[in-house]
């Protein structure tokens, strides 16, 4: 959200030499403005890049027909896949299932993160969506119940955490061991509550930078950094690991 856009180009550089294939990589727009998200998306579709993850509007609260006309000029723009990103308490907008299902049948929207953070509403997506349509969850806390319904996967703050373990739960899942997945998952379940104690993703760059893995927990504003009560807490975590 506070990336300069030679930022955006300097990361998807640094992230494609990284993986140089290995996986696939989605840019997220968003954007209130449907011309101006369609403008950065016509931008983007010259980047090594395989997708868009792109958020309903914000703020305006469109209605449904609105949504819908949004996410098809997006559709237009774009020049390679879409995954629609609905997350309704942080735009106050709820893409309808409906109108969900209906752009799916365009042939650049492939699936959707899902934080509709509404267990019912997502297990009538997960009855009534096509083979070719992926659903990932986006509730980190709700990972396990998630795939349970059928989920496809998760994209998830908390993975860059706790990735193998993360992973050992949807390996599991697939594998037909859903005893086995719970199991993990209760070993796992308080990683999303601690990281989301304070807004994200400040508690996870904190963490992050403690592991050494970045050089900074730096956010900017409006973002702040993790209280010094959190800041101790993921210390306390992290010497644990260490210890063990």
């Amino acid at each position: 959200m506070t990336l300069d856009p030679s930022e955006v180009s300097s990361m998807v550089d640094i992230v494609t030499e990284v993986f140089d294939g290995a996986l696939p990589i989605y840019l997220g727009v968003s954007g209130s403005d449907t011309r101006k998200v369609v403008s950065a998306v016509r931008q983007a579709n010259r980047l090594s890049i395989d997708g868009y993850l792109v958020t309903c509007p914000y703020y305006t609260r469109p209605s449904q027909i609105g949504l819908s006309r949004h996410f098809e000029a997006i559709a237009n723009a774009a020049d390679r896949s879409v995954v629609i990103y609905n997350i309704p308490y942080r735009t106050g907008v709820n893409l309808s299932n409906d109108a969900l299902l209906a752009l799916a049948a365009l042939p650049s929207v492939r699936g959707v993160k899902d934080c509709c953070a509404d267990v019912g509403k997502t297990g009538d997506l997960l009855a009534r969506r096509g083979p070719d349509f992926s659903v990932l969850t986006g509730e980190d806390a709700l990972f396990y119940t998630a795939l349970a319904q059928g989920a496809d996967g998760g994209i998830l703050a908390s993975a860059h955490i706790e990735t193998a373990a993360f992973a050992d739960v949807y390996a599991r899942m697939t594998a037909g061991d859903q005893p086995g997945a719970l199991l993990a998952w209760r070993q796992l379940s308080y990683v999303p509550q601690l990281l989301f104690t304070e807004p994200s993703p400040s508690p996870i760059k904190y963490w992050l930078c403690r592991q050494g893995l970045i050089e900074s927990p730096e956010v900017r504003l409006p973002m702040t950094e993790v209280s010094a009560e959190l800041a101790s807490r993921i210390d306390a975590e992290v010497e644990r690991r260490v210890a063990a």
